[in-house]
């Protein structure tokens, strides 16, 4: 494993965003927003990587094209079987031991990297640069501002985009364990959302589940299609129709 300095000069070249997965915030008190409601986050189509904060609508005719256009180039296929499906597939819950992503090997674990990255005024544990135990954030799937702490953990949960099962049903079954291990703890394929949402979403497709604030929804069908283009990964026929029209097509 590389050195905790190599591995944020490598950040750096990224950008100061990028570093923001292993960087101690100032602390405030009980990890409330000094500047009000948190930042609504970047728009999908200019956080290519995902190492930008959050998930903003996009709500320019441009910007609904230009998602419009990246989604038609996603690949369909059906799904195939769920059989041998196992969380475990895809290697030990947000391990920083992963290679091919952003914030990979920065010495913090992939939760409290994407913690980090979306929250503000964000609080760390005592004598750790990556534990985050308070922030305040705001959260796409339902438009509200939260303050989140650790002691209230659920409230907070990290979203797979593209969930690891449908992964799996669309051609992961057949990667190696690497490649598997990547999209699990890739920043593109993660967002922190309402608890709630995220236990109702399980594994389904934007056919069948879309989050509650109806403004994110052309930004979660792009990021959608920012993930599948990536790994090559298809979506089913009416996901990728229903990823169309949330853009206006």
């Amino acid at each position: 494993m590389r050195s905790r300095r190599t591995a944020v000069v490598a950040v750096l070249l990224l950008g100061p965003l990028a570093l923001a997965g292993c960087t101690s915030a100032k602390k405030g008190s009980g990890g409330g927003s000094s500047s009000g409601a948190a930042s609504q986050g970047t728009n999908p189509l200019q956080n290519p990587d995902g190492t930008k904060p959050g998930l903003a609508p996009v709500g320019s005719d441009a910007d609904k094209k230009a998602g419009r256009d990246l989604i038609a180039k996603v690949k369909t296929a059906d799904p195939g079987p769920k059989t041998g499906y196992d969380r475990d597939q895809f290697g030990p819950p947000w391990t920083d031991n992963v290679d091919g992503v952003p914030l990979g090997h920065n010495n913090c674990g992939t939760r409290d990297d994407v913690l980090a990255r979306d929250g503000q005024n964000v609080e760390h544990k005592d004598g750790s640069a990556c534990v985050v135990t308070g922030m305040t954030i705001w959260d796409p799937y339902t438009g509200k501002t939260v303050q989140w702490n650790k002691q209230q953990a659920s409230k907070i949960q990290i979203d797979h985009v593209m969930p690891l099962s449908y992964d799996w049903q669309q051609g992961a079954a057949q990667w190696d364990k690497a490649k598997r291990v990547q999209i699990a703890n890739d920043p593109l394929n993660l967002i922190p959302a309402d608890g709630s949402q995220n236990a109702s979403k399980g594994d389904s497709g934007p056919a069948t589940w879309l989050p509650a604030n109806t403004a994110v929804q052309c930004s979660y069908a792009i990021r959608w299609a920012q993930v599948s283009l990536k790994y090559q990964l298809p979506v089913t026929p009416a996901d990728k129709k229903t990823m169309l029209s949330l853009c206006g097509g």
